[in-house]
């Protein structure tokens, strides 16, 4: 069993920052990648930023210059500063681990809400 566990989330004023944290725990043979996305109410789910144990990264256009995700797959962890925020980074935000061998986890999300 893998469990995947976000903190973090809140509520902010535009232009202010926050810091997501994702731990996974259990059976854990090696991650491949982790990262996060969200969904805003009446949207599909979509990347936000993303890397893998190789330390490529990958960001959505829509936050490049103000987001910033590290990891520590030793700690089996994944964070996401997030800077100048702005209503339309309201969203719901899932972590998603890649494990080698294993598949998809998802963890069950934390609210961003950043108010104008």
């Amino acid at each position: 069993q893998v469990r995947v566990v976000e903190s973090g989330g809140g509520l902010v004023q535009a232009g202010g920052s926050l810091r997501l944290s994702c731990v996974a725990s259990g059976t854990i043979s090696r991650i491949y990648a982790m990262g996060w996305y969200r969904q805003a109410p009446g949207k599909q789910r979509e990347l936000v930023a993303i890397s893998d144990d190789g330390g490529s990264t990958n960001y959505a256009d829509s936050v490049k210059g103000r987001v910033t995700i590290s990891s520590d797959y030793a700690k089996k962890t994944v964070w996401l500063g997030m800077n100048s925020l702005k209503p339309e980074d309201t969203a719901v935000y899932y972590c998603r681990t890649v494990i080698i061998g294993s598949g998809d986890y998802w963890g069950q999300g934390t609210q961003v809400t950043v108010s104008s």
